[in-house]
């Protein structure tokens, strides 16, 4: 009797240890969420604060004042990158969301030989350090005599973009059935109706992740497009680059446009799926 008290003793003691153990680690787990994202927010709280800032110094604040953002949308250099690097992103992402999807798609339906020897080279672009991608596209268009500018910016983001949609539109294609697009045919759509009121609007997650993923890559992309671009065309990465050798507080303001339209793209993106279910249920 003592020994089996003495036991469930031992039990009661171990099980308090392993509850303050449990404690201690979430209590870490918090304080090192808080520090990671103080780390990742606050140099985007710091710009924010001072793109509003009166006088030119980057570390002490001198009252409130838009003269930044007067400053930066009467600069026409500054206006046209931005402009610039918006259509090369949207039309990036469009291109390679719609190449990306089908190739996918073709790729589901091909020999497993064929599948495994594309999606090694789509890999490949991924992996591949990025000043490697930006000389060969660099050399790739000098051999073929094309004049870098717009044309040449837009086909490099093109490139780099495809096969980050692909990775991730694949997944949700292996993860339907198979027999899917056929049964559909069989009950009397064509192959094209198949595709689009079946196929696609079950692979749309990875769809608009992958669109989500090439439209980041394309808006923030420095060093390919670096080496791809000319004749009076920049993005927001060189110029901000090319500003950041002399204190320029309009680089603030900049930045602060800069998250100001990811944080919408977010938004809408988000909110899209949100506002369909919502019709889906009411017309239910």
């Amino acid at each position: 009797m003592a020994k089996e008290i003495l036991g469930l003793s031992r039990q009661h003691k171990r099980k308090r240890e392993y509850e303050k153990m449990k404690e201690k680690k979430k209590i870490l787990s918090k304080i090192f969420m808080v520090l990671l994202m103080i780390f990742f927010y606050a140099p985007i709280i710091y710009i924010i604060i001072f793109s509003f800032n009166g006088s030119r110094s980057l570390t002490h604040l001198d009252g409130f004042s838009l003269r930044w953002y007067e400053k930066m949308f009467n600069d026409k250099t500054m206006m046209e990158s931005v402009v610039y690097t918006i259509v090369i992103a949207v039309l990036s992402t469009a291109i390679s969301t719609v190449v990306g999807t089908i190739t996918s798609i073709g790729l589901s339906k091909s020999r497993p030989i064929l599948k495994k020897t594309v999606e090694q080279v789509n890999n490949f672009p991924i992996m591949n350090p990025e000043i490697v991608t930006a000389i060969g596209l660099l050399m790739f268009f000098s051999a073929l005599g094309v004049k870098k500018g717009f044309t040449t910016l837009l086909l490099a983001h093109v490139m780099f973009c495809t096969p980050y949609v692909m990775l991730s539109v694949t997944p949700k294609l292996r993860s339907l059935d198979p027999n899917l697009a056929d049964a559909a045919m069989d009950l009397g759509a064509t192959p094209w109706q198949a595709l689009i009121k079946v196929i696609v609007p079950q692979i749309m997650p990875g769809i608009i992740s992958g669109a989500l993923i090439a439209f980041t890559m394309s808006f923030d992309d420095f060093i390919i497009s670096y080496f791809v671009t000319g004749n009076g065309v920049s993005n927001i990465s060189i110029l901000v680059y090319t500003m950041s050798k002399r204190v320029n507080p309009s680089i603030n303001a900049l930045s602060t446009l800069v998250i100001l339209i990811i944080t919408a793209v977010l938004i809408i993106v988000n909110i899209i799926p949100i506002i369909k279910e919502k019709k889906e249920k009411r017309t239910a």
